[in-house]
């Protein structure tokens, strides 16, 4: 039944979504761009400091660093529209590979090439996979429950944290999934340890893989790290696939064959 109250209440989120942002969900415009603008297309610059913008969708007025070279601005639950399904999909999921987990969710219409929608997906992920490989009952967690903690703080983290706080969201989405599987606290001892050390691995590797940021990278990385630790401190061994990524002709700032996961024949 708390399953199935958590769906009802994903469902009701999406309709809610759809209402106050029409155009995220209708525009093919938005969808079909080089990923950098999702109103024109255009590239996006980034500010030194906070302005008061006005999303173009829902025309809430906040203050943001983030905008398009033609004043465009979304906001990032406009962005986000429709991320609410992943409850969903993880409910149903079968995989012990979270890798794969998340190919399956950034493949949907409400995933672009980037943004703060990874600082949940990678919680996501690796909360699904865990909870698959899991062979001792204690160790399981109510997965729906747990996946809508993973997105209610992961939503937290902001769009661009990685350049003005020098923390990658999805690097502390590691630390949101393990955080939410240990029932960690502020005041808890080892599994305070832990949270931390896991969050500071992953960003670690997303650092020493060098700018400019990529959020499909930087997802790929931090879920690889986490496999790894997870294995090493709670004995839980998800699957680890070799990564190969398929999305690089749409990132504009792409490294090419810097990049851990590029293709063989780039």
């Amino acid at each position: 039944m708390k399953k199935i109250a958590i769906l009802c209440a994903a469902c009701i989120m999406m309709v809610i979504t759809a209402v106050s942002c029409p155009k995220t969900i209708k525009s093919e415009r938005i969808m079909n761009n080089n990923e950098e603008c999702l109103i024109c297309g255009a590239s996006l610059e980034y500010l030194e400091s906070d302005m008061m913008m006005e999303c173009v969708l829902c025309h809430k007025q906040e203050p943001s660093k983030t905008r398009c070279i033609r004043g465009h601005y979304v906001c990032s639950d406009c962005h986000t529209a429709g991320m609410d399904s992943i409850i969903a999909m993880c409910l149903a999921e079968t995989s012990k590979d979270p890798i794969a987990i998340l190919e399956k969710m950034m493949s949907q219409p409400f995933c672009h090439m980037h943004g703060p929608e990874h600082h949940v997906l990678v919680g996501a992920a690796l909360l699904t996979a865990y909870n698959n490989a899991v062979t001792v009952d204690s160790m399981k967690i109510d997965l729906a429950t747990g996946l809508t903690e993973v997105m209610s703080r992961g939503r937290q983290v902001p769009g661009g944290a990685c350049g003005y706080m020098g923390a990658c969201g999805a690097a502390i989405s590691t630390g949101i999934f393990l955080s939410v599987v240990t029932r960690n606290t502020p005041l808890s001892t080892d599994t305070w340890r832990l949270c931390n050390l896991l969050t500071s691995r992953a960003l670690e590797q997303v650092a020493l893989n060098g700018g400019p940021r990529c959020c499909k990278r930087d997802s790929y990385l931090s879920i690889l790290t986490a496999v790894d630790f997870v294995k090493e401190h709670l004995g839980v061994e998800m699957e680890k696939p070799v990564v190969t990524c398929s999305r690089s002709k749409i990132n504009n700032q792409c490294i090419g064959k810097k990049c851990p996961f590029a293709p063989k024949d780039e």
